[in-house]
């Protein structure tokens, strides 16, 4: 059958792909991609002989209805969006109008070539805001507080918009935190390639914004498994929330980081990195999702700040 993957050089993408190619070889993966993407080609590099990309540019109906039409898949999992929540005050225009029209594109899209199709989309519990409920269940109020999450919060409701008025069938997750090595704007992330570069006497500090946030962290290897998994066994048209099972704060997270460290770490703290607002208490309440599909996470903690650190030294050392 034909899987597609929208946004698959991005960081969850990629990985999303790997994990298919992984566990079910007999599936064809496809992806959109886009020529002028910023997003590095490099994340594809393992499994680019097992996988077609397709050049889609998601704010071009006309392109999204071809490859539909060609390869009428089976899933589709969308994964394109501007996501760098720090940017998204700066540019918020161009991140509302970019995930907001390839939302409206690629459902219009379905409906007119593939309607059998099922699509699950990737939300984000930045949907929420800042907590009313803790831990934050699905019913919690949508409050969001950057315009990312508002861009996010709209692509939900256009996904809900087309499951009630057209039938599509939608599987809608929301993710909390999670460790992913690719994603470099991620704090985890960018500290982790920060030590990496102090190992490598690239650079002298760690620069960092808001340490007091509460975080519930998962694996991204876990992560992709759960979208997978959510589409043979979530209810159709009703949001879940996905996440780990490790609360910890930003700070309490860079502590670990720099007890692992190979060589004394300064940190400073840098305001361009700080938000003019913050979701503080990221904890989801994920028992709907766990009762719905009996998953459990395979990865650690301690697996995951191993496969961290590991990538992105090698990542440093190749000068990446």
């Amino acid at each position: 059958m034909n899987i597609l993957i929208t946004g698959i050089a991005g960081s969850g993408g990629s990985y999303l792909a790997e994990w298919i190619v992984q566990n079910h070889p007999k599936v064809k993966v496809h992806g959109f991609h886009r020529w002028h993407s910023t997003t590095s080609q490099n994340n594809l590099d393992a499994i680019k002989d097992k996988i077609t990309l397709h050049e889609v540019d998601m704010l071009d109906l006309p392109s999204i209805i071809r490859v539909l039409r060609e390869i009428k898949p089976y899933r589709i999992f969308n994964m394109a969006s501007h996501a760098n929540v720090r940017v998204a005050f700066d540019t918020p225009i161009s991140v509302l109008n970019n995930n907001v029209v390839l939302m409206a594109n690629l459902l219009e899209a379905i409906r007119l070539e593939c309607p059998e199709t099922l699509l699950h989309h990737c939300s984000t519990s930045e949907v929420y805001g800042n907590p009313e409920i803790y831990p934050i269940n699905e019913e919690h109020p949508m409050k969001p507080v950057n315009p990312y999450a508002v861009s996010k919060l709209a692509q939900e409701s256009l996904v809900y918009a087309y499951y009630k008025s057209f039938g599509l069938r939608v599987v809608i997750t929301r993710m909390f935190a999670y460790i992913n090595p690719r994603r470099r704007e991620l704090f985890a992330t960018a500290f982790a390639k920060q030590i990496a570069r102090i190992e490598q006497g690239l650079q002298n500090r760690l620069y960092h914004g808001n340490l007091d946030s509460l975080r519930t962290l998962i694996d991204v290897r876990d992560a992709m498994e759960t979208y997978w998994i959510a589409c043979d066994k979530c209810e159709i048209g009703v949001p879940y929330n996905v996440g780990g099972d490790t609360i910890i704060s930003v700070g309490e997270f860079l502590d670990i980081l720099c007890s692992q460290a190979k060589v004394p770490i300064i940190r400073e703290q840098d305001p361009k990195l700080m938000r003019p607002t913050d979701v503080t208490r990221q904890v989801p309440d994920v028992s709907k999702f766990y009762k719905a599909t009996g998953w459990k996470p395979k990865y650690s903690f301690d697996d995951s700040v191993d496969f961290l650190l590991e990538y992105v030294r090698k990542e440093v050392s190749n000068g990446r």
